[in-house]
């Protein structure tokens, strides 16, 4: 007969747990510097205890794992009246702590108690990420008042606070629930980490000077949210080796210019590579290293000549050194300058866009073809042919206003096409760096 008194208690519980389900849900993960919060349900009043000679209590369900940004549990029931009965059954224990991070499921409330005295409250979970714990067992009819709930932990970000005991009934009356537990807690979503992007080139790639000529590194940070910050150490007249080391105007037996060395053998290098190196202030885990060379390369004599292996080798090793700190490096093809072929721009820049390429899949490193666009942008923009057949100080009309003075270097209005280029490039490539981009 007690039994069978109890199972609608069973189904008012779960319709009370499947209530305080839905609010939690609402909850909803935390974004990026946003916080979610959802509301945990109050518990009801106890029902009246029976008269005399009830059963021992049964124990009661437990909780369920907390949801995502909940807040503070509600306040015990009631209590119900009643007379003295026989011994109590314990309250379900609320449910455990939610992990961070989505939205988890609500705490389901404790099945009740079958006769006997009031059960005690159950505990509060252990905050998570915010979240309602589970609702506490209903104590047993005829009983003594459950006892209150304890305070649960604070989550990340939550505070602790647990549900209220139920009262005690007139007369030996049925315990009222306990509330429900679990601290509410504002869940910060994560922002991304402050990083540096390191640009390593030459002019068509360095801040310049006004009015020309200018490099798309000069616009690159405009591109950029507030988490990135560009360091353009590109240079004007550089090969990748005079960028890297001291090289001597001589040619060694190889066909490689000389690179000068420090007394203990080692190379020296440029100042700017030094402080990439830099332990303290240089490249760090979660930067990157952006990296366009191949137009001063190609020159015949020292020091600026690179042959296409030193090319390929010099790319690989600054890989690796931006790998063994943490950073991502990319490789860039050089950006062709303006070549037309009757109405149509062509390539430029002959074996190293390739080099670029085959150094990418040799050492596992993204490649953005800079080359390959700046020839499709100078199509879009109808540069060919270019009056007087080539570009020079006087040349007026787009491809004028685009490049400086000649058809390699760009000006104010070009410089920041080409910037938008690249990091179109890194969006449809899905590098991770797209996530800095505005």
């Amino acid at each position: 007969m007690v039994t069978l008194r109890f199972r609608p208690v069973r189904f008012m519980l779960a319709t009370f747990a499947a209530s305080a389900l839905g609010i939690a849900l609402a909850g909803g993960c935390g974004g990026d510097a946003e916080t979610m919060t959802g509301t945990g349900g109050a518990g009801g009043a106890g029902d009246a205890g029976a008269t005399g000679g009830g059963g021992a209590g049964g124990q009661g369900g437990s909780g369920g794992a907390n949801a995502d940004a909940g807040t503070t549990g509600g306040a015990g029931g009631g209590a119900g009246p009643g007379t003295a009965g026989a011994a109590a059954g314990s309250g379900g224990a609320a449910g455990s702590a939610g992990a961070g991070g989505g939205g988890g499921s609500a705490g389901s409330a404790g099945s009740a108690g079958s006769g006997g005295s009031g059960g005690s409250g159950g505990s509060s979970g252990a905050a998570g990420r915010g979240g309602a714990g589970g609702a506490a067992g209903r104590g047993g009819a005829g009983g003594a008042a459950g006892a209150a709930g304890t305070g649960g932990n604070g989550g990340r970000g939550g505070g602790s606070g647990g549900g209220a005991g139920g009262r005690g009934g007139a007369s030996g009356g049925a315990g009222g629930r306990g509330g429900a537990g679990g601290a509410a807690g504002t869940g910060a979503g994560g922002a991304l980490p402050q990083i540096t992007v390191w640009l390593a080139g030459d002019s068509t790639v360095a801040d310049g000077s006004a009015p020309c000529p200018i490099g798309w590194g000069a616009s690159f940070q405009s591109l950029f949210g507030n988490r990135a910050t560009v360091v353009n150490d590109a240079i004007a007249g550089r090969s990748v080796r005079t960028w890297l080391y001291s090289v001597e105007s001589t040619m060694d037996s190889t066909g490689e210019c000389v690179l000068d060395k420090n007394a203990d053998g080692t190379l020296v290098l440029q100042a700017r590579w030094q402080a990439m190196l830099n332990a303290t202030t240089g490249m760090k885990a979660g930067d990157y290293l952006l990296i366009q060379f191949g137009i001063n390369d190609s020159d015949s004599t020292c020091p600026r000549h690179v042959g296409i292996d030193a090319f390929k080798a010099s790319y690989g090793m600054m890989a690796q050194a931006a790998t063994d700190r943490g950073a991502h490096p990319i490789f860039i093809t050089p950006t062709s300058s303006i070549s037309c072929s009757g109405t149509t721009a062509v390539a430029t820049r002959g074996s190293f866009v390739p080099a670029t390429k085959d150094a990418g899949t040799q050492y596992g490193v993204p490649v953005i073809d800079l080359n390959a666009a700046t020839v499709a942008l100078y199509n879009a923009m109808k540069f060919c042919p270019v009056p007087g057949g080539d570009v020079s100080a006087s040349t007026t009309g787009p491809v004028g206003d685009f490049f400086c003075d000649d058809h390699t270097h760009f000006s104010a209005t070009g410089a920041p096409q080409v910037a938008a280029l690249v990091a179109q490039a890194i969006r449809s490539q899905g590098l991770p760096l797209a996530g800095y981009l505005k």
